[in-house]
């Protein structure tokens, strides 16, 4: 297992900065995710921790050896690094094993050891009996396991993922998801994985790194990002939660009483500054009551398990709620809330 360490790096494309004097440490055997908005830097930090580009300012470390900084890199084949990428980047004219084999070969491994090795890592991604399958015969999960291999093969203790399940339908990411989860469980290698799709962020990492426009705006543990966002943008990135205007009436070490458009509410978070605050409604902590917030229903979509119902509040702010049933548009309801987080500002 190997630590990554970003001391204070920054990338330019001409007059646009990618990457902002960021500094975040990838623990040895963890699983992160970069998650964010295209454009917001995540593939180019993923590039440079490859070696694929070189920083402009600061520096990557790998353990306490220094890998690249402004003046000097070690090339990617240095850096004993996996990359999955989105494309899979896997040789046409090879079948799976060979493309499998190929780093081995590389490295002059002997052909009874790779032959081995090529069979173990096959049968740990579940592709056994598809050795001699060309790559397109394949389907598109199925490449992507391929190239999973490719890096388990290597022994790298560092593996990148770029976006790898964006090609893959709902069904195919779903059982891929699996798998990640499961090589990362037996491996223990340090794993970044970049996306834009908050579920599989979500759903696969120890720890989310949430960035924009060249920054981090918040790394902390899924629940954490998902529950207790760090400012507005990361808020409004993940999940349904809505913000909400509220006056606070109490302040307390780590909550706070809310007025909410005549309803009081207890709310999760730290009041230092004014008693004007937005907070943080998702629609899981919220639900129909005889007394509550007041709305009324702009309309209801059917989603397969629920119906997602806009509402709309007294002072024209909205809502989201997850309701059994569609309600009718122009009702009158009011919901009781079981959650809320006050966005620090």
């Amino acid at each position: 297992m190997t630590d990554i360490h970003i001391q204070n790096l920054t990338k330019r494309f001409g007059e646009t900065i990618a990457l902002n004097n960021i500094s975040i440490d990838f623990p040895a055997g963890s699983f992160t995710s970069l998650l964010g908005p295209s454009g917001c830097g995540k593939t180019t930090l993923l590039r440079l921790i490859a070696g694929f580009e070189a920083p402009d300012n600061g520096a990557i470390k790998f353990d306490e050896e220094l890998i690249a900084d402004a003046h000097r890199q070690k090339t990617p084949e240095e850096r004993g690094v996996g990359v999955v990428f989105q494309s899979y980047a896997l040789w046409p004219h090879m079948n799976a094993a060979e493309n499998v084999a190929y780093p081995l070969k590389t490295r002059k491994v002997a052909k009874a050891e790779i032959a081995s090795r090529v069979e173990t890592v096959l049968d740990s991604v579940s592709l056994g009996g598809f050795a001699n399958r060309r790559i397109e015969e394949l389907s598109g999960g199925q490449r992507q396991r391929v190239a999973l291999a490719r890096c388990l093969v290597a022994d790298a203790k560092i593996i990148l993922f770029d976006e790898p399940l964006a090609n893959l339908d709902m069904h195919l990411r779903a059982s891929m998801i699996e798998a990640f989860r499961d090589i990362h469980r037996r491996t223990r290698a340090t794993i970044v994985y970049v996306t834009h799709d908050q579920s599989e962020a979500l759903a696969l990492s120890d720890r989310i790194a949430v960035m924009h426009a060249g920054n981090i705006l918040q790394i902390a543990p899924p629940v954490d990002v998902y529950h207790s966002p760090a400012d507005q943008r990361v808020a409004g990135f993940i999940g349904r939660g809505t913000p909400v205007s509220g006056t606070v009436v109490e302040r307390h070490a780590a909550s706070a009483l809310v007025d909410v458009g005549g309803y009081r509410l207890s709310a999760r978070g730290v009041v230092n500054g004014s008693s004007h605050v937005q907070l943080l409604l998702r629609p899981e902590a919220l639900s129909l009551a005889d007394k509550g917030l007041p709305a009324k229903v702009q309309d209801s979509t059917y989603r397969g398990a629920i119906y997602e119902t806009r509402l709309k509040l007294p002072n024209g702010e909205r809502l989201t709620l997850d309701s059994a049933a569609a309600l009718p548009a122009g009702t009158t309801v009011h919901i009781a809330v079981t959650d809320a987080w006050i966005i620090p500002d």
